[in-house]
C-alpha cells in the first residue's frame, strides 16, 4: 500500500488535479476511450477494480457503467515515462462509447481497406440484429423472422442445422458464390438464435475477442 501511495505521489496531475487515462481492451488491444481521473477516482479505481473517472463538466466522480451496465473490470494499470498519463487495460462489458460503439475512437480520418471492411461487417451485423429484435417484439404478419419466433427454438435450431449442412455441400462443391450465400443464411439464423436467448452481437464479439 505504501508503494502504491508513493507511486501516486509521483504522478503529475495537472493544475486542476487531473491526469488523462487511456482505456484499452486487454484481449483485443483496442483503445476504447480516454477520460480524466483525479487522485480520488484513481484510488477508487484501484480499490474497487473497476474504472472511476472525474467529470470536468459535472465536477464529480463517475463510475463507468453504473447506469449503462457497460462496466470496465480493471486488469492492470501503468503510467508513462513522464508520469503524466495513465494506461489502463480492462475487460470491457458491452460498449465503451455512449453512442453504442465498442470504442469511442470509431470516427476514422484514415483507415486501411481491411479496417473499413471490418467496420462495415460489424455495422451490417448490428443493423440486421436490430431488425430481428424489432420483428421479435412487434411480430408483423408475413415476416419470416416472425414465423421463426412464433415456431420457437426447435424451428430455429432446425434451420441452423439445415444451413450448416448447405455450407458443407457448397464447400465440397468448391462453389464460392454458394458458400457466401449459405454463410449469409447461417449467420442470419444465428442472429435470430442470439435474440431468442436475449444475447447480443456485443456478447458474440466479446467471446471472439477472447480467442484472438
Amino acid at each position: 500500500m505504501d508503494n502504491i501511495k508513493s507511486i501516486l505521489d509521483g504522478l503529475k496531475f495537472d493544475s486542476n488535479g487531473l491526469i488523462p487515462a487511456i482505456i484499452k481492451d486487454k484481449t483485443s488491444g483496442e483503445v476504447l476511450m480516454m477520460a480524466y481521473m483525479n487522485r480520488e477516482s484513481l484510488e477508487k479505481t484501484l480499490d474497487t477494480g473497476y474504472t472511476w473517472f472525474y467529470s470536468r463538466s459535472r465536477k464529480e466522480l463517475w463510475n463507468k457503467g453504473a447506469t449503462s451496465g457497460s462496466k470496465q473490470k480493471v486488469l492492470d494499470v501503468s503510467y508513462d515515462c513522464d508520469g503524466d498519463c495513465l494506461l489502463i487495460h480492462v475487460e470491457q462489458r458491452g460498449s465503451a462509447c455512449h453512442t453504442g460503439q465498442k470504442s469511442c475512437f470509431h470516427n476514422k480520418i484514415t483507415a486501411t481497406e481491411k479496417e473499413v471492411s471490418r467496420e462495415r461487417l460489424g455495422e451490417t451485423l448490428n443493423a440486421v440484429y436490430k431488425v430481428i429484435l424489432d420483428r421479435q417484439q412487434k411480430r408483423p404478419e408475413k415476416s419470416y423472422t416472425t414465423y421463426l419466433f412464433n415456431e420457437g427454438q426447435d424451428k430455429i435450431l432446425k434451420k441452423i442445422g439445415e444451413e450448416a449442412a448447405e455450407i458443407i455441400i457448397a464447400s465440397k462443391n468448391n462453389n464460392k458464390e454458394e458458400i457466401i450465400y449459405e454463410c449469409g443464411d447461417f449467420i442470419y439464423h444465428m442472429l435470430v438464435l442470439l435474440a431468442y436467448h436475449e444475447l447480443t452481437v456485443d456478447d458474440l464479439a466479446s467471446e471472439l475477442n477472447k480467442r484472438r
